[in-house]
């Protein structure tokens, strides 16, 4: 069995083995089981049931929770690849009850194997696979990448890139104006760069990025020579726009995290990432689709967005080379996703002893601390205990026979525990399809809900005309060559982990030094200027020079100024930050920003 996070990959994988299962001559059947495997494949399965079975920790669930459970019976081996990329998140808390319970199905030790080029610390990694009561043998083949990293900045100043564009006031189509705006000369940079290479995969950190970044690129050339790459684009899609970087056909393909985990996309020959990648491991995964291959160099270029991005870019470059990968840390203790299960695993098993449960759920790393008393109150909450009559409208989902110590399902539990499976979140995506079923991709709830019947938009860097929209998908056809709206989905973003926001702010040190400046102010002065701790805001020497311009004997904020030289353009406070709670003056005006010690705050002089 080979578990993988991302459907994509489970299709990659099949597609490349293939041709050594053609060259050994073996007679073995691959079998391909996720949430896009239609209906009559499934049936097929279980009357013959593949050698090799390819799935996702969602559809593995689902078929311990049903009658494909009788075919793992004969389970051996489970490969789990990109293990980094679930252990950190409840998704993984779920895949490790799911493998203990794969293991009770096949009722004999299911060798498991954990497969990833970005894991840190590998002992926790292992321990999450295996559990508390296993051994894990640690197979450390992981060998320094060799990079060639820059980051790319396209203007001289970021303080203000439209210093030398064009007419400030003509926006762009997509709704990025040009004032004040870097973009109008990240694109062209972006386009050389592509033009220079035969293979070019773009990252970017959302998905409306990529449709917006994929119809810049080719307007610019005037040719299609990008097309977008995303989560939202339909597996079809997915695979037509893979082929043809694979084939030579198309030299830029614009992604999410979509092409992130282990998927083979041939020789490409150069990355280039817009924004910060938000974590090492994640930039380390983006920029080695770059030179691939074994002894090949990974070349990426990193393009910032603004100055606050730019820190953060060096910062996640210079972890890059040295290998500094944010530590996994797994989660203990999930109770919302302990109760999903155990209604699952009473639905296919009828009495459920409650002893051989707790021993099953135990036996994970991510619920080995779990205290009877605990997870007998889960069991409470779903036999109906509730503390309250406040939540009496909600129904039991088991039965709970305390004298025979087992559990059971009640009605409707099996139902309840297929149609809700998995951590992955609903986001009420409607489907796009074409009139003959055929799906096309997803598009965000909100954006269906401002669209009308005739407009046109892009997916995958294609224009699509509305033709119907329904209670849950949109009914779209072709209209090659037609302008369209940008779409957008909400919360698209990712975030930044805690390690790598500590090593982006201010050092140990000197907070230590600051915290000891300020009870040394506070002796003398209830005033005290503004802390700051963004690289681009005051320096030491301009905070220094508010401390001493702070007079101990003055009682109003005029004082204050008479002893700075009452002028805003003096050098050591015109401009240099904007104080907390109070508002910056515009360099060169007649204001100035003091401190008065009779005030909490600032006062404008």
């Amino acid at each position: 069995m080979y578990v993988s996070p991302l459907k994509a990959l489970s299709y990659d994988i099949e597609r490349n083995l293939r041709a050594p299962l053609r060259g050994i001559g073996g007679e073995l059947k691959v079998g391909i089981r996720t949430g896009d495997t239609p209906q009559k494949e499934r049936a097929a399965m279980l009357r013959n049931p593949p050698d090799v079975l390819i799935t996702t920790p969602e559809s593995l669930y689902l078929m311990l929770t049903s009658q494909a459970r009788e075919m793992l019976r004969s389970a051996e081996w489970c490969i789990v690849d990109e293990i980094h990329a679930i252990a950190g998140t409840k998704r993984g808390a779920h895949l490790a009850l799911t493998l203990e319970r794969l293991e009770a199905v096949a009722g004999r030790p299911v060798q498991r194997i954990g497969l990833s080029a970005t894991q840190n610390p590998l002992e926790e990694v292992g321990r999450f696979m295996v559990g508390p009561h296993r051994r894990c043998r640690i197979v450390d083949t992981g060998v320094r990448k060799e990079l060639d990293l820059k980051i790319h900045v396209p203007v001289e100043s970021m303080v203000e890139p439209d210093a030398n564009g064009g007419d400030p006031l003509d926006p762009l189509e997509g709704g990025e104006a040009t004032r004040r705006s870097i973009w109008p000369a990240i694109y062209p940079e972006l386009l050389k760069l592509v033009q220079e290479h035969r293979s070019t995969i773009i990252f970017v950190n959302n998905r409306r990025a990529a449709e917006r970044l994929a119809l810049r690129l080719n307007e610019l050339a005037d040719s299609e020579i990008a097309r977008a790459h995303h989560g939202s684009l339909a597996r079809e899609e997915r695979l037509v726009v893979e082929e043809l970087l694979k084939g030579g056909k198309l030299p830029c393909l614009v992604a999410t995290s979509s092409l992130e985990l282990g998927i083979d996309m041939g020789a490409v020959d150069l990355v280039l990432q817009v924004e910060s990648p938000k974590s090492v491991a994640r930039g380390l995964q983006r920029i080695g689709r770059a030179g691939h291959s074994v002894g090949d160099v990974s070349k990426g270029r990193i393009f910032p967005k603004f100055r606050g991005d730019l820190l953060e870019c060096a910062v996640v470059a210079r972890r890059m080379r040295d290998g500094a990968i944010e530590p996994t840390v797994v989660p203990r203790n999930a109770l919302d996703v302990l109760a999903q299960q155990i209604i699952a695993m009473a639905a296919v098993e009828e009495p459920l002893p409650v002893d051989e449960l707790y021993a099953l759920v135990t036996r994970t790393h991510s619920y080995a601390e779990l205290s009877r008393p605990v997870f007998e109150s889960v069991l409470d909450m779903l036999d109906g205990r509730y503390p309250s009559s406040e939540f009496a409208e909600l129904r039991p989902r088991i039965v709970w026979d305390r004298v025979g110590g087992t559990i059971r399902a009640r009605k409707g539990s099996r139902q309840l525990a297929v149609t809700n499976a998995g951590t992955i979140p609903d986001r009420g995506l409607f489907s796009v399809t074409l009139p003959d079923g055929r799906r096309v991709g997803e598009l965000d709830e909100e954006m269906v809900y401002e669209a009308r019947p005739g407009q046109t938009f892009l997916l995958g860097a294609s224009s699509w005309r509305i033709e119907e929209i329904g209670r849950d998908r949109v009914i779209v056809t072709p209209a090659p060559g037609a302008p369209g709206a940008v779409p957008f989905w909400k919360g698209d973003s990712v975030g930044r982990p805690k390690e790598l926001g500590e090593v982006s702010g201010p050092s140990p040190a000197g907070r230590s030094t600051s915290r000891s400046r300020r009870s040394k102010r506070a002796t003398t002065s209830t005033a005290a200027p503004p802390r700051t701790s963004s690289p681009f805001c005051a320096s030491s020497r301009t905070r220094r020079a508010w401390s001493r311009a702070i007079a101990p004997s003055s009682s109003s904020a005029s004082a204050t100024r008479s002893a700075t030289g009452g002028s805003a353009s003096s050098p050591r406070t015109a401009g240099a930050c904007t104080p907390r709670g109070g508002s910056r003056s515009p360099r060169g005006s007649a204001t100035s920003t003091a401190w008065s010690r009779t005030s909490s705050g600032p006062t404008t002089a």
